[in-house]
């Protein structure tokens, strides 16, 4: 099928499936795409599984197999998606919980990841499903980072306290970019040389880490003052909007080929176009204007890559193994996730408060999604890799699903009305 054919069946199946969930199940839209598509691809199984003449399971596994999930995501969707949840990030409100950010995208993550890892590695090895350190590390580094499309997501539908909801909107879109950046890292030593047949060394992946992070923050800053300076000359509003477009799209095949890390420049040059560039350099008309387009195609993005999520299930089927250890593995990422929350916020308390609720809020929260499912079917392919779709499947699943439908719940009962500032008493726990 050509690239148009595919678009088409995925945007028209996103128009159908979201109507269906508007008009019957009323769930959040990217959830309700989740689980209705979900629910159509088990019945594709059980329609195949009674009647196997049928063929249907390999009628449409064929066509998700012509998209590269992996491609798709990693080297598409997001840089748009992470542009423009960035675009519309108050960063004077950011700023102030700058410190509490950082910590949570950096320590955090490492403590995630390296939790992950070892409980994972002790799991697998019980069970008699021999795996190396090293690659169920790879599995707690691709799962630990919190996915910016889901959790800006929630926002739509859940009301969070405004500083709270920038510790949560800033961590996602930062640890995502760090996340890339450690799983790249400690998949390069998983597959034993880096990158290019030679030995892996401390300062190789000490270089590699710090050309990925720094290089991408680099080049997102000059992307991002480019385009500042570029619209500040003219005042026409669909020009300016291409110009947003072409940043998004230049700087992040320039971190490709560079080897830079695309997504921290993506959230670079979308918090300073988004902030000094729509207040000094755009009218107000043009700021509407961009705003617009970027909404319009972060809704129509999500719809189609969530519906991806739900709808990839037929393809991990077919290389599922081990869900046992899989459901025993969500407790753990969750665990994993409190700790990554609770060590930062326990240490930044000495000095200052939080939002009552910070840490469970941070923690359910934390929702994985369309980028930990990518990285993990851009492993190469071996023994390990069954396994490590199988445990990333089931825990974005429940992520989105589970932790997505009962975090209103959670918001509302646990920040009070009077609790909602951080220069309020502090309540971590």
């Amino acid at each position: 099928m050509s690239i148009f054919e595919i678009a088409a069946i995925l945007i028209g199946l996103s128009a159908f499936f979201g109507y269906l969930n508007h008009k019957f199940l009323r769930l959040p839209h990217t959830i309700g795409l989740v689980v209705i598509a979900l629910t159509a691809s088990l019945a594709i199984v059980i329609l195949e599984l009674v009647r196997p003449e049928t063929n249907v399971s390999e009628s449409v596994t064929g066509v998700l197999l012509g998209i590269d999930f992996h491609d798709a995501v990693m080297n598409g969707m997001l840089s748009f998606l992470l542009f423009a949840g960035a675009l519309h990030v108050d960063f004077s409100v950011f700023r102030s919980q700058s410190l509490a950010i950082g910590l949570m995208a950096t320590l955090g993550i490492m403590i995630s990841t390296f939790l992950i890892g070892w409980v994972t590695w002790l799991l697998l090895n019980f069970f008699n499903i021999e795996t190396p350190f090293i690659w169920a590390l790879v599995f707690g580094a691709l799962i630990s980072p919190t996915d910016p499309v889901a959790v800006l997501g929630l926002f739509k539908t859940v009301h969070v306290p405004e500083t709270l909801e920038a510790k949560m909107a800033g961590e996602s879109l930062f640890n995502d970019g760090v996340g890339v950046v450690v799983f790249t890292v400690v998949l390069t030593i998983a597959a034993g040389s880096g990158g290019h047949g030679g030995e892996v060394t401390v300062m190789s992946v000490a270089s590699l880490f710090v050309t990925e992070a720094v290089g991408g923050t680099v080049l997102g800053l000059l992307a991002g003052y480019i385009g500042y300076r570029a619209m500040h000359h003219i005042d026409e509003h669909n020009l300016e909007v291409m110009i947003t477009l072409a940043v998004v799209m230049v700087t992040y095949v320039v971190a490709l080929r560079l080897h830079l890390s695309g997504p921290i420049a993506m959230v670079v040059a979308g918090l300073l176009i988004g902030n000094k560039g729509m207040r000094f350099a755009v009218s107000e008309n043009t700021r509407d204007h961009i705003r617009t387009f970027w909404s319009l195609l972060d809704e129509i993005l999500n719809s189609v890559l969530f519906l991806l999520i739900g709808l990839e299930v037929l393809v991990i089927a077919q290389r599922a193994d081990h869900i046992g250890v899989a459901l025993l593995l969500i407790p753990v990422t969750l665990a994993a996730r409190w700790a990554a929350v609770f060590v930062p916020i326990t240490i930044l308390s000495r000095w200052r408060s939080f939002t009552k609720g910070a840490i469970p809020i941070l923690t359910w929260g934390g929702l994985r999604g369309g980028i930990a499912v990518a990285l993990a079917l851009s492993l190469p392919v071996n023994e390990y890799k069954p396994t490590i779709l199988t445990i990333t499947y089931a825990v974005v699943l429940f992520s989105i699903i589970v932790q997505g439908l009962t975090i209103k719940m959670l918001v509302e009962r646990t920040v009070s009305r009077g609790s909602i500032d951080d220069d309020m008493e502090v309540n971590v726990v």
